[in-house]
């Protein structure tokens, strides 16, 4: 719905942990199999086989999470021809998967190019402000538990599901829930789409909380066609989870520069970039 591009909040120390986690998930994107390499979506299905095993290994499974269901066949990653045609070829897993550990391993795997960049650009539009902070070992800790709170939460909602719970949308969540704890009048610059794209200067509280109603309301299927692929669920969790961690550091924040008013067309133009 809209397009943050930046924050008017200073930082006191560079957001190394923030820089760090963005590089990760580029690494881990980029070696990811059946991905990196289709700018569009499309894949082959060699290419589809191979993302289906790589994924089974290491994202989160809510049914495994909770159950500690864990599948008799997975793919394997190779292509076979069976009675239905060519498919992609199952047998026993040759691996001991983690479910606790696939939790972490799953914040650093992406769907597509579009779902990498845009819970990138939200973590580094919030997230250097909450690392500042918090300093750079609380906020890494925070980010880890954040993650693991969505998704955790996510599998207590859905916990016969099978599928794939992939994404950093989590963590990132509680990163903008503790930024709407922390700096609720900081200035953000979003982008809204209207005819083209409409620059506007908000209060964050308007900004995130507007994300989070979104989000809330998603997640009870509403809006979406059967909840979409999303899991809103998760980023409701992070969210609530990362204003509570963040609570107690609200007293000795001090506040960013205040908003003077809502401005748009060519008043709104940020003076700072990225």
């Amino acid at each position: 719905m809209v397009i943050p591009v930046h924050d008017v909040n200073p930082v006191r120390r560079t957001p190394w942990v923030t820089y760090a986690l963005i590089a990760a998930n580029f690494v881990v994107f980029l070696f990811t199999p059946g991905l990196a390499g289709s700018v569009v979506g499309d894949s082959t299905l060699a290419q589809t086989c191979h993302l289906q095993a790589f994924l089974d290994h290491y994202a989160a499974v809510p049914r495994e999470l909770i159950h500690h269901q864990m599948p008799r066949l997975v793919p394997t990653g190779d292509v076979g021809v069976g009675a239905h045609g060519a498919g992609c070829v199952v047998a026993p897993p040759g691996y001991d998967k983690s479910p606790a550990l696939s939790v972490l391993t799953a914040m650093f795997l992406h769907g597509s190019w579009l779902h990498l960049l845009g819970n990138m650009l939200f973590l580094l539009i919030f997230g250097n402000n909450v690392e500042d902070r918090m300093g750079h070992i609380r906020y890494a800790l925070f980010y880890v538990v954040c993650g693991y709170a969505a998704g955790y939460g996510f599998a207590l909602l859905n916990a016969d599901s099978a599928d794939p719970l992939i994404g950093a949308s989590g963590a990132i969540a509680g990163v903008l829930g503790a930024y709407l704890v922390l700096y609720p009048k900081a200035r953000v610059w979003i982008l809204v789409p209207f005819l083209l794209f409409l620059p506007l200067r908000l209060p964050a509280w308007i900004v995130l909380g507007f994300w989070f109603v979104l989000q809330a309301v998603y997640s009870s299927g509403e809006g979406v066609s059967a909840a979409g692929t999303v899991a809103y669920a998760a980023h409701v969790v992070g969210f609530l989870a990362g204003m509570l961690l963040a609570w107690p550091l609200k007293a000795g924040t001090p506040p960013p520069p205040e908003p003077r008013g809502l401005l748009f067309g060519r008043n709104a133009r940020p003076r700072h970039t990225w």
